[in-house]
């Protein structure tokens, strides 16, 4: 018997509102639930199982929570649950959330005039049997050469030290973005296509 999309409670385990906004786009009616899982890596060395690795841990951290706390919805039955995880590389390097505001001024000095790699993970798993599906898509952005007073005022007053690669592109102009190659959504968190390809995978149908 086939999967029915509709059949199913929707979940997306992340507390990013770039996601909402995004996943709103192809899922009107879902709950959201925050994972408490902890994303500290081992080495900053990009490898794809990396970060498909912590899809997946974060989207069995909802389920497990959640079904421990037993506040609001129940993950054990009848859930379809999105997880997703995005980093900014470098040379091979992972560039997280920054430390601080020094933290965010260096990954911007570093990522100045050169093109680096936005990676999003994205898992959906199936709380009854427990069967998930993961994939990575990557976008390739190109900064323009940055001055120094420019990365200083963009940290300050956009306050980027919630982001991966400390810059959120969707707030960024032709001054800092050269050139974009890819899907712009991954690069802002959250490629809906690739959500939308994994759910049909699975066999679930809109």
């Amino acid at each position: 018997m086939e999967k029915r999309f509709e059949n199913k409670n929707i979940i997306l385990a992340s507390q990013s509102p770039r996601r909402h906004s995004l996943i709103k786009k192809i899922v009107s009616n879902l709950d959201v639930v925050a994972p408490e899982f902890d994303e500290k890596l081992n080495s900053d060395n990009y490898t794809d199982d990396v970060i498909k690795s912590l899809s997946l841990q974060k989207a069995l951290s909802a389920l497990n929570t959640h079904n421990q706390s037993g506040a609001g919805i129940c993950l054990s039955k009848g859930c379809l649950i999105i997880s997703a995880d995005t980093m900014v590389v470098f040379n091979n390097k992972i560039y997280g959330k920054p430390k601080d505001e020094l933290d965010a001024q260096r990954m911007l000095s570093d990522l100045s005039g050169n093109t680096h790699f936005v990676v999003t993970a994205i898992t959906v798993l199936d709380s009854d049997s427990q069967e998930y599906v993961s994939d990575v898509v990557k976008t390739y952005v190109t900064f323009q050469n940055l001055s120094e007073d420019l990365i200083k005022d963009y940290v300050k007053n956009k306050k980027p030290l919630d982001k991966a690669g400390a810059y959120g592109i969707q707030e960024m102009g032709s001054e800092f973005i050269k050139n974009v190659d890819g899907d712009l959504e991954n690069v802002i968190g959250f490629p809906t296509k690739k959500v939308r390809a994994l759910l049909e995978q699975m066999g679930y149908k809109f």
